[in-house]
């Protein structure tokens, strides 16, 4: 049969997974072999590939496929995330475009349109990675609400409450206006924006012409103002201790009063102090006993508190009452600002400081195994630099809002009894809950019927930080701990830093709480994919290219190639087509190889001294290559390993041992270094298989088929010596 001139990845590709997948080459079950186990980051059930999935999970594949090849139990569990605020926000505008409100549904009517939206679209970006030649354990495929995943965080709940770690209060929280959820500070984008600075004056109550001026970047939470906060320190205003002012428009009297939080050099070094709406403000509240005075609706309007604002949208009030204060002679100048405003992490609407009654989850003792262990590097980062911002965080952490205001996720097991903010109990199931409010209220004659189930979902990342152990059912009670025991702790964590604590720091608070040992040896944080002017790809700018289109244009292994050769740990990957075409012409560089050494005819004659040389030079070259890729893998310096295999493939064996050996136009080859040119080859597609999965199977399917059969081989290849 006729070689093909050109490689043809779209057909290639294809056939060699539907191999793959039909021979089972992917699944793992505990044997007497070393494990090797990655679990995915798993992404939202509701998404699709975008470039930062590719980089994630092509250096996962990489990593797993050489454990493979190193005769390693390899497995690598992927799923999909609920993602709780993301999907249910789809889920509404779904409905919205067809005339139903969410309002107008029942809790157990507006969950089947979940469900519905997520057996349609959860398996869309999981097959997406199919096609990128990812070598999952499909059978063990995992989402964070199937039935053993939800029974596991129900009971880590009930189990951290019963500890005194989560408890219920009323706390500053972040708040989504459109969301109507709150948030934790980790889903908070805090961006610079151009704002204004209104200085605004206050009369000082019972003095005939005497003002006070404060500068806000927010003057609509006037109408919340409890104090008025200058610095004791202050000389300026030393005549005004012990005196009050006036709110403008809302002509109430509020106390000055005194703290060193105050910096004088800002603005006019008099600060007003809004409890309800701030949290700096919330703090001071609480030290000086203030009226927390809350002026917002979940929806960011103003409530009754608002005055003459009130049902008003918060930004349109900035508007109107800097207009009010102007006309009505309290507003003295205003000046172009730039701050820091804070902006929803999923909806991007801009996140409003609230007092809210929410659950939280206390953090300090959780944190401490938990720095501890990176710290000394039992749990080592990739690169090491992360450290830093981990331990910063580590050692400043506040308590986890762990409730939000959905229907979609994983629902509070806390059960009402009585109409008393602390009539409650928290429990796996309605009947032990019964019980348990019996008990507390003397009560008997309680029914299921008398309790009401908390209506919050807890945070989407309460549930994904058990993901490594309830994906080996690490929390079933029925379950022989059998695969828990085998896989885990697992090896490898690939993920990107800006959810290091989102998901990285309480994956190892859990791990530490529940099997008081590491959840990974190793964390590899890949870089953001940037777009030639440095900005990160997003759909919203229109700046990132579809995955899907890339493999078809330059094939799996080209794309592969392209995001992996210019990405170290760590750093941005600034992503550019061209990078693709590269790899592309990787992949046709080994077919034209093996084009040519399939036209070669061998016959038995004398090996020519060239080609002894030839062969010796290569494997000499071969043996330091290897030590070149391994070293850089044990590493983590992924990018290195592939250029140490790219320039072993392009230069040292295209460039430079095929044309030692080749011979003369239209004669034929000495059989003996055919041979060893085959054997040679057999070798470097075994060095590029993990970059290069389908092009390495070569013409039947060695690499992952047969090689598969022969792993011991391989594993002495893989570690630099001869097979």
């Amino acid at each position: 049969m006729e070689i093909p001139k050109i490689y043809e990845s779209t057909k290639t590709e294809s056939k060699w997974y539907d191999y793959w997948m039909k021979e089972g080459f992917f699944n793992s079950t505990p044997d007497d072999r070393e494990a090797y186990t990655i679990v995915i980051p798993p992404p939202n059930v509701t998404g699709v590939l975008h470039m930062g999935h590719m980089l994630n999970n092509t250096i996962q594949d990489v990593l797993v496929r050489r454990a493979r090849m190193m005769g390693k139990n390899a497995c690598w569990v992927p799923g999909t995330d609920h993602a709780s605020i993301a999907t249910e926000a789809k889920v509404v505008t779904k409905l919205k475009n067809e005339g139903i409100d969410k309002a107008d549904l029942s809790r157990e009517e507006f969950l089947e349109h979940c469900w519905e939206w997520t057996h349609k679209h959860g398996g869309i970006i999981l097959e997406q990675l199919k096609k990128l030649g990812a070598s999952c354990d499909w059978n063990r495929t995992h989402f964070t609400m199937d039935e053993g995943y939800y029974k596991a965080v129900i009971q880590v709940f009930c189990d951290l409450h019963k500890k005194g770690n989560i408890y219920r209060g009323v706390r500053m929280v972040n708040w989504d206006p459109q969301a109507l959820t709150a948030l934790s500070d980790e889903e908070v984008n805090h961006k610079e924006v151009n704002s204004k600075l209104y200085y605004v004056r206050y009369k000082v109550q019972d003095a005939d012409d005497e003002w006070v001026t404060i500068a806000t970047t927010r003057p609509e939470t006037i109408m919340g103002d409890s104090a008025v906060c200058i610095n004791p320190n202050d000389t300026r205003y030393k005549h005004l201790i012990g005196k009050s002012v006036i709110v403008p428009i809302a002509n109430r009297s509020i106390p000055i009063i005194l703290d060193e939080y105050v910096d004088p050099e800002f603005g006019t070094g008099c600060l007003k102090i809004t409890p309800a709406h701030d949290p700096n403000d919330y703090e001071i509240g609480i030290k000086h006993n203030l009226d927390s005075i809350d002026i917002f609706n979940d929806n960011g309007t103003l409530n009754a508190h608002g005055g003459p604002y009130e049902g008003k949208d918060r930004f349109e009030v900035r508007k109107a009452i800097a207009k009010d204060l102007d006309e009505q002679g309290y507003m003295v100048k205003t000046e172009d600002h730039i701050n820091k405003i804070g902006f929803s992490e999923r909806t991007d609407a801009v996140i409003e400081p609230k007092l809210s009654l929410q659950w939280f989850c206390k953090m300090e003792e959780l944190a401490k195994p938990a720095l501890e262990h990176v710290m000394n590097d039992d749990i080592a980062f990739h690169p090491p630099k992360f450290k830093n911002s981990y331990k910063h965080w580590m050692e400043n952490v506040k308590d986890w809002c762990v409730s939000r205001q959905l229907w979609w996720g994983h629902q509070i097991p806390a059960y009402f009894y009585g109409k008393g903010i602390n009539d409650y109990v928290v429990a796996e199931t309605i009947v032990e809950a019964l019980e348990m409010a019996k008990a507390a209220t003397g009560n008997d004659k309680l029914t299921v019927h008398d309790l009401r189930q908390d209506a919050d979902v807890m945070d989407t990342w309460f549930s994904s930080w058990l993901w490594p152990m309830a994906v080996f059912g690490g929390f079933d009670k029925d379950n022989d701990s059998k695969e828990l025991d085998y896989y885990y702790p697992t090896n490898d964590l690939v993920t990107a830093p800006e959810i290091m604590f989102f998901w990285v720091a309480r994956m190892i608070m859990a791990g530490y709480e529940y099997k008081n040992e590491l959840p990974f040896k190793n964390v590899y944080y890949t870089g953001i994919v940037r777009d030639k002017l440095g900005r990160k790809m997003s759909k919203s700018l229109g700046n990132s290219p579809d995955p899907i289109g890339l493999i078809e244009k330059y094939g799996a292994d080209g794309v592969r190639v392209g995001m992996l050769l210019s990405s170290p740990a760590g750093n941005d990957l600034p992503f550019d087509s061209s990078q693709c075409e590269q790899g592309r012409n990787f992949t046709n560089k080994i077919w034209n190889a093996f084009r040519l050494v399939k036209s070669w005819e061998a016959k038995d004659f004398d090996q020519p001294e060239y080609a002894k040389k030839g062969i010796e030079w290569f494997e000499n070259k071969l043996n330091e290559r290897l030590a070149e890729i391994n070293t850089s893998y044990d590493q983590f310096r992924i990018s290195e390993a592939l250029m140490s295999t790219y320039k072993l493939v392009w230069d040292d064996f295209c460039s430079w041992y095929l044309e030692i050996v080749k011979p003369a136009y239209l004669q034929p080859i000495d059989a003996t270094t055919y041979a060893k040119t085959l054997e040679i080859f057999e070798t470097v597609l075994r060095i590029i298989h993990p970059f290069t999965p389908f092009i390495a199977e070569g013409d039947k399917g060695r690499s992952t088929g047969t090689v598969r059969k022969r792993l011991h081989h391989c594993g002495n290849l893989a570690r630099g010596s001869e097979s």
